[in-house]
This record gives C-alpha cells, structure tokens and sequence, in this order.
C-alpha cells in the first residue's frame, strides 16, 4: 500500500518536480525509435541527469544495461547499484585513475576515455604498474565542439591506439555531437547526426585498417540520437537529457513543451506592479543560470512559467534570476494579461536546461498525475 504524501500545497519551496508519466514516456519513445533503426546498435543511456538509482529502476526495472556517466562518483553509485558496464565519458585526470582501478578490482566493467598520447601513456602506466588493465576510448571531435582528435587524423588515432593496444587497452571511438544544442530544428540535428556518425565511422575504419580492433563506436546527444536516419558503422547510441528533456531540447524540436517531465515549484513572495512583476522564491540557486534558449528561435529567458497544474501562464516568464529571488513578467510585446496571483500562490517554472537545474536539488519530488507520489533521492559532486 502507497503512503500518501502532502498535497502539493504542503511543501516548502523551492522544490524539484518530476512527473513520472512525462520520464517513463520519454525513454520508451527513444528506445523505440532505436530499437526501429536495427538491431546493429545498442542503446547506453547517460546518468549524468538523473543521478538517482530510483530514476532508472522506473524506466529500467531489475535491468541494468550499459550505461554512461560523466562523474567517478556516478560510476561508484551506479556501480553499487548493480550497474556493470559504464563508460566514464570525460577525458581522465591523471589522479581519479586510483578511484577507475579500485572499480575495475571490485569487478566493474568500466572503461575511460583519452585524446592524446599524454593521456593514454598515463592510462597504460597506471595499468601496468598497479596489474590491471583499464578499457580506453579514443575521443573523436566530429563537430568542433570541445574535446577529441579529429576523425581525419590517422596520425594521431594510430599513436593513441598504438599505446592503449600493448595492453589490450583499446576499447573503441566515442563522439558527442554537443554542437547539436545550437540547433534550432530537426533538420540540422540530423545534418549533425550524420556528421557524428561518419566521423566515428571513420576514426573505427582507420584504426581497424592498421590492424586494431575496435570493437565499440560509440556516438550521441539527445538531439541527434532523436534525428538520426541511419546508424551504418556505429555499435551504440548515448544520450541523457532526453529522459526529463527542457526547454532548450524543446526550442530544438526533440520534444514537445508538454514531455518536459521538470519543473520547479515556487512560492509568490511579492509584487511589483507599476513594473508589471511578480516575484517568487526561486532563483538561479533553484533554476540555474543556464540561458541555453538565448540563441534560439524563442528565448525562454530563465524559464516558461504554468500554474501548480502544469497549465501554462500565456507569455509569462521568468525574467531575472537573482540568488533566491525570481522575477516573472510577460514576453515583451505580449497581448497577455497578467495573472492574478495573491502572496503565496504555487507556480511551477519549467527549466532551460534540466541538467542544470536538477543539480540545485537533493531530490525529486515525483507526481504522478498531478499528486505527489514518492520522494526520489538525488546525488551530486564528482
């Protein structure tokens, strides 16, 4: 039998929301949609969202697939959690190796990720001198986004590989199309999509041409995992916002404003009417500085505001973000009016970027249809 939880009227805020039907649909659409482009690839959800083992036991049950990370302290819980098989997927600092070999002796199936010869030399020392050996991807930069050796240069792909591979180190390629966030549709996503999946296609062919294996070729974001047309080449798919998406996937068009499953609950606190704002207890400190929809074609400023339903206000923002203050106010040149909404009022305030805003909080406060279910523990740190 449930226990049943306060209203949500009862709860002090600002508090992290998380509708259960919204995270549970949101993997079984992707899942789906990869499950249609062949059975050839596999899928590796990213944890570095959800940082919750409650998370992935609604959309996973008893399973435990392959799963990414961004944190050693992600692999370290998913890993006591029953998780296996994890790529830590942020290039290694030489002094979490320590932390990567006490995994992989407790029995982790956990593999890291270079990008250079100095890297790589690191990660084969380390594993010579400590007696165990440690899975490394070569990073391939596909789009110019961050980190990674070109696709192109077999140069550099060789001399890393050579070095992972006299330990039987060499796990495969990985990309992120992280440029794919400052898309603002479907169609350059999957120009972006197809980008990634050549240019990892290409780093596995050259290093295979030489004589390695490579046994995964590893891409995703959550905008091309869901505008890809085709996965020739490639063993697996990674993506993580995709599980709550926000407002920026949203202004992308991977999802639709009503799949975004957070939200922030606030309290009005205030007005300030000749101006036309109404301030409430949730700023940067609940919602994160993220303005990931500035560039889009809709700038959500710091977040689309609704009603404690999850109705949304017509137009109504909000505007300013200071510590623990937020400013609501109406999109400029909006016919809108106002809502009347009397001290102490709940709003819910949907975020620009989920992962940002998520890690403000201790924990999720799971509705389901509306009326709070559960308490969903969260972590953070590294």
């Amino acid at each position: 039998m449930k226990t049943l939880l306060p209203s949500l009227d009862q709860y002090e805020t600002p508090r992290l929301l998380l509708e259960k039907s919204c995270l549970i649909s949101n993997v079984r659409r992707l899942q789906k949609r990869l499950s249609e482009m062949g059975k050839e690839v596999s899928f590796r959800p990213h944890m570095k969202t959800a940082k919750c083992i409650d998370v992935a036991e609604a959309v996973f049950g008893e399973a435990r697939p392959p799963i990414t990370v961004s944190t050693l302290k992600e692999a370290e819980y998913f890993f006591d959690h029953g998780f296996n098989d994890i790529i830590y997927a942020v290039g290694i600092a030489p002094k979490k190796l320590s932390r990567v070999i006490e995994l992989r002796r407790r029995g982790a199936e956990l593999k890291v990720l270079v990008d250079n010869i100095d890297s790589a030399m690191t990660v084969s020392q380390a594993a010579a001198e400590m007696a165990v050996s440690v899975p490394a991807l070569i990073e391939v930069d596909t789009d110019g986004h961050r980190a990674g050796v070109a696709p192109s240069d077999g140069e550099s792909l060789r001399g890393i590989a050579a070095i992972l591979d006299a330990r039987g180190s060499l796990a495969g390629v990985l990309t992120h199309a992280g440029h794919s966030y400052n898309c603002t549709d479907m169609e350059c996503a999957a120009a972006i999509a197809n980008d990634e999946r050549d240019g990892a296609a290409l780093a596995a062919a050259t290093l295979r041409q030489s004589g390695y294996a490579v046994p995964i070729v590893s891409v995703g974001s959550t905008p091309t995992a869901h505008a890809a047309r085709s996965y020739d080449g490639i063993t697996e798919v990674r993506a993580g916002v995709f599980m709550f998406f926000d407002l920026v996937m949203a202004g992308i068009g991977a999802c639709a404003i009503e799949d975004i499953g957070l939200s922030v609950l606030a309290t009005v606190i205030g007005h300030q009417k000749s101006r036309g704002w109404i301030i409430v207890d949730a700023g940067w400190m609940a919602m994160s500085r993220d303005r990931g929809t500035q560039k889009q074609r809709i700038d959500q400023v710091y977040g689309l505001v609704c009603g404690v339903d999850g109705a949304m206000y017509p137009d109504l923002l909000m505007v300013e973000a200071n510590q623990e203050h937020g400013i609501l106010a109406l999109r400029a040149n909006s016919t809108a009016s106002l809502p009347d909404l009397p001290i102490g009022s709940l709003v819910r305030i949907l975020p620009n970027h989920a992962c940002a805003t998520a890690a403000q909080h201790e924990d999720y406060l799971v509705l389901e249809q509306g009326t709070p279910s559960a308490v969903w523990k969260r972590f953070s740190g590294w």
